[in-house]
């Protein structure tokens, strides 16, 4: 199974239709709860994600998976996501949610917030376990956002003024996205969802139509250390 699934990964990059229009595309929106930030030390306590098809959110489509982590859960990260060792006692370890993972997200593009943290430790985790990265092509919703406040397009009417430094839930509240419930990897990609959902046409206005125009958008937008900048803003 492993090996069948594997030689699929490796070519998945290739199954990714640059001419499709971005209101057709197939995008995985995931978020990922961690120990702490640490690369090295740290460990994925749980993985979300909710599939979407352009600008269409699939809520029944979804992902939620606890993990038994690799190092032990802190003080910290249980007031952040109040999962307890208790709950993760008994879950799978990270080779076998990563399959699961995996089979959910299919060759979808992945979506998230400040998406390097995320990414840093699914391809740690994937080439300890499976012996290969995750070779899904990715979209960082944090630089989309940081161009459209310099475009100067306003949010919703609904919507509260942005703090110097912005969190995704600062991001939420801008476009008046509703945000209920504790700190959750499912909740958290849901949110982010709902804030990808209002980008997709701004970006088309800005004749940005297709998966190729977007994938090449976003790679020019990737100035800076964002993994620094990624690691200022993430509450893990």
């Amino acid at each position: 199974m492993v090996k069948n699934l594997m030689g699929l990964l490796k070519n998945r990059k290739a199954d990714v239709e640059m001419n499709t229009p971005l209101n057709n595309a197939a995008f995985a929106v995931i978020d990922t709860e961690l120990t702490g930030l640490n690369g090295k030390k740290d460990s994925i306590v749980s993985i979300g994600g909710v599939r979407m098809r352009g600008g269409r959110i699939d809520v029944g489509d979804s992902f939620y998976m606890l993990l038994k982590p690799e190092t032990a859960l802190t003080a910290e990260s249980v007031v952040i996501h109040e999962i307890t060792p208790t709950e993760v006692l008994e879950s799978p370890e990270i080779g076998l949610a990563l399959l699961k993972f995996l089979e959910f997200c299919n060759s979808d593009i992945l979506v998230g917030f400040c998406l390097d943290i995320d990414m840093e430790f699914l391809n740690r985790d994937a080439r300890k376990a499976l012996g290969h990265e995750l070779p899904n092509r990715t979209i960082d919703i944090f630089p989309i956002f940081e161009w459209i406040l310099g475009k100067g397009k306003p949010g919703p009417k609904n919507g509260r003024d942005m703090p110097s430094q912005y969190r995704l839930y600062d991001i939420a509240g801008y476009y008046g996205i509703e945000v209920n419930g504790v700190h959750n990897a499912v909740i958290d990609a849901f949110i982010t969802a709902q804030i990808f959902q209002r980008f997709i046409p701004v970006l088309i206005d800005a004749g940005i139509g297709s998966i190729g125009d977007l994938l090449s958008f976003t790679a020019n937008l990737r100035g800076g250390d964002r993994h620094r900048i990624a690691r200022g803003l993430s509450n893990f």
